[in-house]
Order: structure tokens, then sequence, then C-alpha cells
């Protein structure tokens, strides 16, 4: 199978978002994904296949500051013993912040749409911190929050609830009347919504009833965003809150 077609919801939006990202990012050798394989000790997940495939030497553009997710430095961590070899997680980002290095891993006994939960943990063990369902999830909802929202003028922050605890069943039907897309599926604990003027991203606490979704929301003005949580606020039982305005909106 084709590269592309193992991931084609995601490979679409990603370069649509940065459309020079197939120039710069660079796969990791069969080698270096099969050596991995043999350390998570099972087959990997299609998702990760795929991003080791696209992204596993470099990520270029949208490398995130902080977080090495290349073959080699995966390898590295192996290696050199700051990871053992476990059936349950498998450290796929390392955390150069000193200051708080919680590395990423993969929890596979948490598997979802062929691919598995990312949660953040020191090397040395103790709290797993549960980020997303799915890595897969974790790229969309950062690149859709930097590339496809806070790139507009105006932006706004809140918290959506619903007391049967279903936010984006409700949600859902409304962004895409708007006309966004939901480029890539996802579970109960976030959502990803583009379109080309405008983005919104939704999270809630991985593994708990989500009633809860907090969301960020960027358009090229105001009234374009008004109108949008218009929208959510008349066609569903939602309760709606507006945190902040950024830019702050005048009195």
């Amino acid at each position: 199978m084709r590269t592309q077609d193992l991931e084609p919801e995601l490979e679409e939006l990603l370069l649509r978002l940065v459309p020079d990202l197939a120039t710069a990012w660079q796969g990791a050798t069969e080698d270096e994904i099969e050596r991995i394989e043999a350390i998570a000790g099972r087959p990997l997940p299609r998702f990760y296949r795929w991003f080791l495939m696209r992204m596993g030497h470099s990520m270029g553009p949208i490398a995130y500051p902080r977080l090495d997710f290349t073959a080699p430095k995966v390898l590295e961590c192996y290696r050199e013993g700051l990871f053992r070899p476990n059936p349950r997680f498998l450290m796929i980002g390392y955390e150069s912040d000193i200051g708080m290095p919680l590395h990423v891993l993969y929890d596979f006994n948490h598997p979802a749409r062929d691919d598995a939960r990312v949660t953040k943990r020191h090397a040395m063990g103790g709290d797993v911190h549960d980020q997303f369902d799915t890595f897969r999830e974790m790229i969309a909802w950062g690149k859709v929050l930097t590339y496809g929202l806070e790139v507009h003028p105006q932006r706004c922050v809140g918290m959506l609830s619903d007391v049967s605890g279903d936010v984006l069943s409700q949600l859902d039907p409304v962004m895409k009347s708007l006309g966004f897309a939901a480029p890539i599926p996802t579970g109960r604990s976030c959502a990803v919504y583009y379109r080309p003027d405008a983005g919104m991203v939704t999270s809630a606490s991985v593994g708990e009833e989500p009633r809860f979704h907090a969301f960020r929301l960027g358009g090229s003005d105001s009234g374009r965003l008004r109108r949008i949580l218009g929208e959510i606020a008349t066609e569903t039982s939602l309760e709606l809150e507006i945190d902040e305005w950024d830019p702050r909106l005048p009195a």
C-alpha cells in the first residue's frame, strides 16, 4: 500500500494547511520502523506506521518546538536506557524541556481507530497524563490550532457543556451545516473543524464523561465568529460560555 493511502484524510488536511510540507517532511527507513516495532513487541498502529514513513526523520515546518518525534531519537532513548521496552507503553516523543520532562508515550491498553491513546509521563515513571485518544487527533488538533485558527486576526476561547455528556453529538451537525469539515475521525474527547476562513478545536478530559469541552475558535473577524457561536447557541441545547476574545473586543 502506498504511504498516502494509509492516512489520506490527515495527509490532505496537513498539505492544505501547509502547502510546502511535502517538500520538507522526511520519512524514516524501513529498518528504523522495524526496530521500533521490535521494541513495541507488537505490530505498530497503522497511523504510527504512516507517521514514521512520512515524518520519521523530520516533520518539517510542523515540528513541535520541544518534542522530538523522530525515529532516530526514539531508538536512541531506548538504546541509552532512558526507556525500557514495555508491553503497554511505547515512548514516541522526547521532551527536551528539562524543567518538566514529560515525554509522549503510546498507551496500547487503549487502542482506537487504527491508532492508540497518547499520554505523557516522566522517564522514571510516575503518573500518566492522558492527552488524546489517538496520536492522529493530537497532530490534527495541534496543527489546525496553529495553522487554521491562530493565523486568523480574531480568536476566542470558551466552554461548551451538556448535562447528557455528549457535547459533540450536538455540535457536529451544526458545524457541518456551517460549511466546516471534520477532516479526521475523532472520539468523544476532542473535535477538529476547518474551513478556509475559520477553524475550531475542542477538547475534553480523556477517558472521562465528556460533559465539558473547552473550545478555541478563530476567523477573519468578530462578526463571523459571533455568527458561528450564535448558530451553536440557537441550534443546540449546549451551554456556551465565552471566556476571552483575542484581541479584546471594544466595550
